[in-house]
């Protein structure tokens, strides 16, 4: 039986991260679960976690790590992330990925590998300032560059300490994120299938 895959996604927004996401979990049939989906399913199902957390987003605040933390033990407890995940949006900083380590050690599982999908800041500009269409009007609608680029500073701010974080862990894989979406497909499933025969050695 295969090893199972408890993978990481980063990259910046408009790297692709969806895309390649919905393709992996199409190959290995396993959960994609982002910080934004937890969110939404605990606040809409009104559960504690999502009570409290409401809380924070009603008065404009950061949902804390410690919740975070929490909603992501419940949904890696689920029977579909079982035999392996992929993460997206979580861990966003430091002192989640230890809280993240943590939990796997008591689940006496370890994250398999982390990919970074790496596309420059201008290419990055370019496609989220352009991609933006009004369905009914047929007409483009910009994000100004500099909204993007302020999204891009919040990011490698936060994401800078977590690269060297696994980086240092061996856990690291870089995938350039500039060419086509099927190239980043195929690149990531080689990625996978050495994380595999690593894990199998």
């Amino acid at each position: 039986m295969p090893s199972e895959l408890n993978l990481i996604l980063i990259g910046p927004p408009g790297a692709g991260k969806g895309t390649q996401a919905d393709r992996l979990r199409d190959d290995f049939r396993m959960p994609f679960i982002s910080t934004g989906d937890m969110l939404r399913t605990n606040v809409t199902d009104g559960t504690e976690l999502g009570k409290a957390a409401k809380a924070h987003m009603d008065a404009g605040d950061l949902v804390p790590d410690d919740l975070i933390v929490a909603m992501a033990a419940e949904r890696l407890e689920q029977d579909d992330a079982r035999d392996g995940f992929i993460l997206d949006g979580f861990p966003r900083t430091i002192g989640q990925a230890e809280a993240l380590d943590e939990l796997m050690v008591k689940l006496g599982r370890r994250i398999t590998g982390v990919l970074l999908l790496e596309v420059p800041d201008e290419e990055i500009v370019k496609r989220i300032a352009g991609r933006r269409v009004c369905v009914k009007g047929g007409h483009n609608y910009h994000d100004k560059p500099e909204v993007v680029e302020n999204r891009l500073k919040v990011y490698h701010d936060q994401t800078a300490p977590l690269v060297d974080f696994y980086d240092q862990r061996g856990l690291l894989r870089r995938i350039d994120g500039t060419r086509t979406p099927a190239q980043v497909h195929d690149h990531i499933r080689a990625v996978i299938a050495t994380l595999r025969l690593e894990e199998d050695v």
